[in-house]
């Protein structure tokens, strides 16, 4: 039997206390253990940018952590995004690629939100030129980018 690392973490403002395998990748523990599936696993390397989670404010990708790393650390994940998560609402953020069609198939859009709450709450006021360089380490096949973008000018002129 392998051994068991207890472990204490704020998730979308729930602590949860766990013992883990020192091996279990923070995007299985999320999804696995905690039951938070929007948090997408694609390329597992790093790459595509579908397991995005916000550690302490800072957008990481999941899968490149272990879940004993985040001991202590709190994290937001794509389910914590909305204001308040008893009612309809979304984050200004969610909203904005509702409306201006930033999504298609939905896969990676967790992750592009992660991404995005993270660098707009650093640059509230990026060039267009700026939201490209954040988004170019995310895959998406079905958008072209070109509506994820409008949909971060929106949701960054509402923010102002």
């Amino acid at each position: 039997m392998s051994q068991q690392i207890p472990i204490s973490v704020n998730v979308n403002g729930t602590l949860y206390e766990r013992a883990v395998e020192p091996r279990l990748l923070l995007s299985d523990f999320l999804r696995h253990e905690l039951e938070l599936t929007g948090t997408h696993v694609g390329c597992e390397h790093g790459v595509c940018g579908a397991c995005t989670v916000l550690l302490d404010g800072d957008a990481v990708r999941s899968c490149l952590l272990f879940a004993v790393q985040v001991d202590g650390h709190g994290l937001v994940t794509v389910e914590g995004l909305a204001p308040d998560a008893s009612s309809d609402r979304l984050h200004p953020l969610q909203e904005a690629f509702r409306e201006a069609h930033g999504l298609q198939c939905g896969f990676c859009t967790p992750g592009f939100l992660m991404t995005l709450v993270a660098f707009l709450e650093e640059n509230p006021h990026p060039s267009e030129r700026e939201i490209r360089e954040v988004i170019s380490g995310h895959l998406c096949r079905c958008t072209g980018y070109q509506s994820i973008v409008e949909a971060t000018k929106i949701a960054a002129r509402r923010s102002a």
